[in-house]
């Protein structure tokens, strides 16, 4: 293997304490959580010449030595595929994305996703923190989700947008169409979620799962069916799916989650992002009309 970056850290005093993989990234710019820990699996993260785990608590003096290696290349290839662009400047590129296309390559599929378009859109600027499946990527969507999703062109980008989610400082609104009549005008939601101890291809409200919230509040009520905005407060996998199941109603079209008599596609949509620009620190509103499935939707449900 060959490593094209390789660095040594000093514990000091004021960082003892911490865990290994929080340490590395706070000590070591353009590298994500992610990476650290499969360099730590892959014992190319060594303490005092030690493999140790990413859960170690560093101490006073501990020498860090940490080996970045070479990515392989992709074999992810740029497509010619249309992309609705809702923003672009040098750091970032904003699309609304259709339902259907998923957000990233994955084991098998390495054709028709939203990176394939990037990549032939961008050329050869996007971020590398992700890896070569996920270049540029620093959140996604499900497939039959649609909207605005954020991908970032170099590395500054990547690690100022990444540190805002975690933040919880990016502001993400949808458009849900749910199951029944929900009672209130507004509400939250505040159930942690964790992946399902049955059918682990699934998420669920679970006891000892990743905090996650979710503010909802009645856009519409048509018929047995209710239009939401939902805002997320956390950014948890399947979120307002899993949440909205929870309370007794769960987005319409979703079939994993409890709409499996639908006959339409699944009705969530990104429609709104509010965020910090990572180079000028201007506050980006960005905004989709609400897609014309949606409209149809309703119109054919009254």
């Amino acid at each position: 293997m060959v490593f094209t970056r390789q660095k040594i850290i000093t514990v000091d005093k004021q960082t003892a304490g911490k865990r290994l993989d929080l340490f590395i990234a706070r000590s070591v710019e353009s590298i994500s959580r992610t990476l650290i820990q499969r360099l730590i699996k892959n014992k190319s993260i060594k303490v005092n010449n030690k493999n140790e785990k990413s859960g170690y608590k560093v101490k006073e003096n501990d020498e860090i030595f940490i080996s970045i290696p070479e990515a392989a290349e992709a074999n992810v290839k740029p497509e010619d595929i249309k992309l609705d662009v809702v923003f672009e400047d040098k750091d970032l590129i904003v699309v609304n994305k259709p339902q259907g296309m998923i957000t990233h390559p994955a084991s098998g599929l390495y054709k028709g996703t939203l990176v394939n378009a990037l990549l032939y859109h961008c050329k050869n600027s996007l971020s590398g923190i992700n890896g070569i499946l996920r270049p540029g990527i620093v959140h996604r969507l499900d497939k039959e989700t649609s909207g605005l999703i954020i991908a970032c062109k170099n590395d500054h980008a990547h690690n100022e947008i990444a540190k805002q989610i975690k933040d919880r400082k990016i502001k993400k609104y949808y458009y849900a169409i749910v199951h029944g009549k929900v009672e209130y005008n507004q509400g939250k939601i505040n159930k942690p979620i964790g992946r399902d101890k049955i059918h682990r291809h699934k998420m669920a409200v679970a006891q000892g799962g990743r905090t996650a919230i979710t503010h909802w509040k009645i856009l519409k009520k048509v018929n047995a069916l209710t239009l939401l905005e939902c805002e997320l407060e956390t950014g948890r996998t399947h979120q307002i799916r899993v949440h909205m199941k929870s309370i007794g109603h769960p987005i319409v079209g979703d079939k994993t989650y409890g709409g499996k008599n639908d006959t339409c596609t699944m009705m969530l949509h990104s429609y709104k992002l509010i965020f910090t620009h990572p180079t000028s620190g201007k506050l980006i509103t960005l905004e989709t009309k609400m897609p014309e499935r949606f409209k149809k939707f309703i119109e054919d449900v009254k």
